[in-house]
Order: structure tokens, then C-alpha cells, then sequence
């Protein structure tokens, strides 16, 4: 099914037929789906593989288990200044941080309701009363979101040395990135902080060799699943140490290393980014708030944008994957997020990803006011209908976004395919629903003319399909012909992008390699720059929503 006719742009044949002979393949293609699985169906399961770095054999779909999700219903949650109290104590050494981990300090009860066309968290603290934030600002999103939750990973196995938090400890998985903060020093005074970054009164950097513990650590249980290495702060780029860290992190295995970078280092000197690539730096999370300087003013920084822009060209030129991260706060830049998609999508050689954050009420916001914070508070699901309603139309909250956790659907196959001796298996995200959201845009690199790919493609109906394969497991020759009979047979050629064949698809979902290190953008390469049916690559727009205090 990838034969190399499919490699690169359409056959002479594809060329020929246009949109018929892509809707002709993608027909036939469901009927040899659909006979191969009255036959399969009946057959009973093929016996799921151990890989060597999982705790167990492959999971099918009906093992994976789920966390509460639905409403109205209960939750854990905690009180946002038993919380304070409690750490402003076990730092000043009144009490231990063991009865942090152990005695569940400030943990109450949350009740998660629709009101008023909202649905909302509820918590009463008996020492300070009554809680309320908003969690989704359109109930039917949220439903819908939670709706399509792929399922959780293994249990985690022989983890009682990395995971001892108390209550929130990681009992799934391994999470889909580990933020390793190098530094609480940074060279700007940012408001929105998560980190609070310069303003804590101390300086506080782990040594080299904690650094390395925390890496070596990481891959010492099961599942032994690659993930994003991101380097973090303050502004990770001040650790004397940067370079060595990011070669450490290659040194281990990880080969998706980036930086959560302000980008100052990165537009000053070409001669770091150098550096940083030949390290073994995959790419950056740069903080970019809007295409205009007066959407970066309030970061203080008066040629910001352009700061920005210097470091995209630099980062690009070198070969470092962009991911673009936006703070979104109600009411300051919210109305602009959709001309960074437009920004995104005219760069998309040097752009790969938009990851949209709606603001954390973390660090340097966690004393605000319960009425600013009402102000401020961004969902989701509103960031869905603002770029919507930015983007005419052309990204609709109900059809076109998934949960992260749904690329998990990929992941299970592909753990599948490569076999049972892979040393690592492919990342696997499995936060919940309203904490991870993404979408995929097919962008014309000619015009920068963008339509999204679930308006074309059946993503929820591809991941029932990936389950049939898992479940059934029939081997790696006929999982192949599966998967290549259910990318197909899930496209549709009328509603795609004028010239964009089928072929492309492929090419975007198929396995390049034998690990999870391919960026999808490479796959949809031509093998030579001025072939002119290099034109179509993917931005992924991403909205990730992390915790408060509050919330």
C-alpha cells in the first residue's frame, strides 16, 4: 500500500484522472475494507505483542481504561489558598514536605455543572468558602471533545522512584513531555508569567549533573515511550550548561528536544543556533503573542515582533522545527489568534505548529483578583469559536478538533508494526480531553492558502478503523494493507484542495521509519526542492489548557 508510486506528488496516471481516479481508489478502497473485515471480524483476535520497553502486551481498545469524564459530576480539586499556605510552609520549614505529598493538604471536592449555557467548576473550601470558574464556554464542545477520548496507556511499572507526588502522581503512561527547568533567571520581566521568573527573590539553577539524573531517570520504567524533552525556565538559554543538557538529552535517546524560548538568544546569535542543532536540538516552543508589535507590547520589549521574525529565520535556516506558543488572555489578545494562524500559514516552511494557551492563573498571576480573573479566563472551547469566527468559517468547533490524546489512535498501530525487539515506543499522550485539543491544516507553500484536513479526511471514523486493526492484530503484512485500505478509504477527494492528491495522504499518515522521529512536513517533501509538486505541507494548531490552582 506505500509503494513508492505513492512517495511523492501523484503517478502519471493519478495526474491523468484528477479527482476521479483519487474518489475511485478511495471507493474501492472501502469495499476491500469492508470484505476484509467480514472475514476478520469473524476470525478470532491475534495475540498482542510484548514489546520489550512496555510494561505488558499491547493494550486493545476495549483494555484502555478512562478517567471520570462527562458532567454534571464530581471531582478532585484543591483550594486555592489552603495550597499557598501550605507550601509558604513547608518552605519556611514549619512542616515537612512529606505531609505535602501524604496528608492531602488543601484537596476538597469539586462539582463540574452546566449553568447559564456554561459548564463551571464549584468547590467550597470550609475554611475559605466558595470557588467558582468557568471550564468550558460552550457545554456541546466540551461534550463532544470529551466524547472522543481515545483511552489510557499502560499503568506505569516499577515508577515508585520518579513518581512520588502524593495525589497527582502519573499512573498512566509516561506523559507526553517532561519540562526539565534549567534556570529561574530570564532576560525579560513578562506579564503573563507561569514561572515568575526573576522576581522570587533567589536564583535557582540545578547542577549539570542533576540535570542528568532527571534524563537518566526518565527512561529507568515502563512503558519506555519517546517524549518531548523541553528545556524551560526562566529562560532555559542562560543555563551555562544548555548545550551540554541538550546533548545529554540525545546521549539517552530522546530525539525530540526543544527549548520554551522568548527567542532573544536564538535572533541574536546564528552562530548558537548552530550550536544548538549540531547539540542535537529538535526545535523551540517561542513565546509569540501576535503579528504586530502592539500585540507584544505588554511582554515591555519595544521591537519585539521583530525579534520574533529574526528568530524564526535564524531557527529555520539552521534546521530547528518552530513551534509558535500563545498566551491567550481574555480580553488582551484574543482577538487576534487568527491572523497567527494566517502568520503560520504563509511561514509554513519555517512554522510547523501553533500551540494556542489559554492563560494559567500560575506564578506571577496567582494573587489575582477573583474579578480580574473572571475577566481573563479563556477556554477552549472559546478558542475554538474565536478562530472560527476569524478564520471565516473555515475551522469549526464541532468537526475539525480532536483531544490529543486521540493521536494515540496512530501511536497503538504503529507500536504494533515495529514490532516487539523496538527499544522505545512511540509517544503516546494521554492528558485529558479539556487540557489538549488539536487540529490539522493542509497549506498550500505557493500561496499560503490553507483549508483544514478534517473538512476532507474521517478522522473519527480512522480511529474506529485503527481499533478494528489492533484489536484483530493479523500481523505486520496485513496491518499494513489495513492501515493503507483505512487512510483511504477515509478520504474524500471532492471536499480536498484543488490538486491535492492523494498520494499526499499517504504520505502524511503512512510510517516513514521504524521510530516515531519523522516530522510529518519531511514526509510531504519532495525528494528535490524545485520539483513543482512540492507544495502541500501541514500546520498543526494545538490548544493546550494547563491547570491552576483554581480551575
Amino acid at each position: 500500500m506505500f509503494s513508492d508510486q505513492f512517495r511523492r506528488g501523484e503517478s502519471e496516471k493519478s495526474k491523468l484522472a484528477g479527482v476521479k481516479s483519487s474518489k475511485l481508489l478511495s471507493n474501492l478502497s472501502g469495499v476491500a475494507w469492508k470484505a476484509f473485515q467480514s472475514v476478520n471480524k469473524r476470525l478470532p483476535e491475534g495475540e498482542a505483542i510484548r514489546p520489550n520497553w512496555a510494561p505488558g502486551p499491547l493494550l486493545k481498545s476495549y483494555e484502555r481504561t478512562s478517567p471520570p469524564l462527562g458532567f454534571p459530576r464530581e471531582t478532585d480539586s484543591l483550594c486555592p489558598r489552603c495550597v499557598k499556605e501550605v507550601r509558604d510552609a513547608v518552605i519556611s520549614g514549619e512542616t515537612t514536605l512529606e505531609s505535602l505529598m501524604n496528608e492531602h493538604p488543601g484537596e476538597i471536592k469539586a462539582q463540574i455543572v452546566e449553568e447559564n449555557g456554561q459548564v463551571v467548576m464549584r468547590k467550597t473550601c470550609p475554611k475559605h468558602g466558595e470557588f467558582v470558574d468557568v471550564m468550558a464556554t460552550d457545554p456541546a464542545f466540551l461534550e463532544r471533545i470529551e466524547s472522543l477520548f481515545f483511552g489510557r496507556d499502560f499503568r506505569a511499572a516499577e515508577d515508585s522512584h520518579v513518581h512520588r507526588h502524593g495525589t497527582s502522581n502519573i499512573k498512566f503512561g509516561r506523559g507526553a513531555v517532561l519540562t526539565v527547568d534549567l534556570t529561574n533567571r530570564c532576560n525579560m520581566m513578562c506579564n503573563p508569567c507561569f514561572m515568575d521568573a526573576n522576581q522570587v527573590g533567589y536564583v535557582h539553577e540545578p547542577t549539570y549533573e542533576d540535570t542528568k539524573a532527571i534524563l537518566d531517570r526518565a527512561v529507568s520504567f515502563k512503558p519506555k515511550r519517546q517524549i518531548i524533552i523541553l528545556f524551560s525556565g526562566g529562560e532555559p538559554t542562560l543555563s551555562p550548561y544548555y548545550l551540554e543538557a541538550v546533548a545529554y538529552a540525545k546521549k539517552v535517546g530522546f530525539y525530540r528536544i526543544l527549548a520554551a524560548t522568548n527567542g532573544i538568544r536564538f535572533a541574536e546569535d546564528i552562530e548558537f543556533c548552530k550550536a544548538a542543532k549540531a547539540a542535537g536540538q529538535h526545535g523551540v516552543y517561542l513565546q509569540f503573542d501576535g503579528v504586530s508589535e502592539e500585540k507584544n507590547r505588554h511582554r515591555g520589549v519595544g521591537n519585539l515582533f521583530d525579534v520574533k521574525q529574526q528568530a524564526i529565520e535564524n531557527l529555520a535556516s539552521v534546521g530547528i522545527k518552530v513551534t509558535l506558543v500563545t498566551t491567550i488572555v481574555n480580553t488582551i489578545n484574543n482577538d487576534g489568534i487568527g491572523q497567527i494562524v494566517e502568520f503560520a500559514a504563509k511561514n509554513i516552511d519555517k512554522v510547523q505548529t501553533i500551540a494556542f494557551q489559554p492563560v494559567s492563573f500560575t506564578g506571577r498571576d496567582e494573587d489575582i483578583s477573583d474579578a480580574l480573573r473572571i475577566k481573563q479566563r479563556y477556554t477552549l472551547a472559546g478558542m475554538t469559536h474565536d478562530l472560527n469566527d476569524q478564520l471565516g468559517g473555515q475551522l469549526r468547533p464541532l468537526r475539525d478538533w480532536f483531544p490529543l490524546s486521540s493521536y494515540s489512535a496512530f501511536t497503538s498501530v504503529m507500536d504494533m508494526l515495529q514490532g516487539a525487539d523496538a527499544p522505545w515506543g512511540w509517544s503516546s499522550c494521554n492528558c485529558h480531553p479539556n487540557c489538549g485539543i488539536f487540529t490539522l491544516m493542509v497549506v498550500n507553500r505557493k500561496t499560503g492558502e490553507f483549508k483544514s484536513l478534517f473538512e476532507f479526511f474521517d478522522y473519527e471514523q480512522f480511529m474506529k478503523d485503527v481499533a478494528t486493526i489492533t484489536d484483530t492484530a493479523r500481523g505486520k503484512k496485513l496491518s499494513y494493507a489495513q492501515l493503507g485500505m483505512a487512510i483511504l478509504r477515509n478520504f474524500n477527494a471532492e471536499q480536498a484542495p484543488e490538486g491535492f492528491p492523494i498520494s499526499q495522504i499517504l504520505n502524511l499518515f503512512k510510517p516513514s521509519s521504524t521510530n516515531s522521529s519523522s516530522d510529518r512536513n519531511d514526509r510531504m517533501k519532495a525528494d528535490k526542492a524545485e520539483d513543482p509538486n512540492d507544495i502541500w505541507r501541514v500546520l498543526c494548531v494545538e490548544g493546550m489548557w494547563f491547570q491552576d490552582l483554581f480551575n
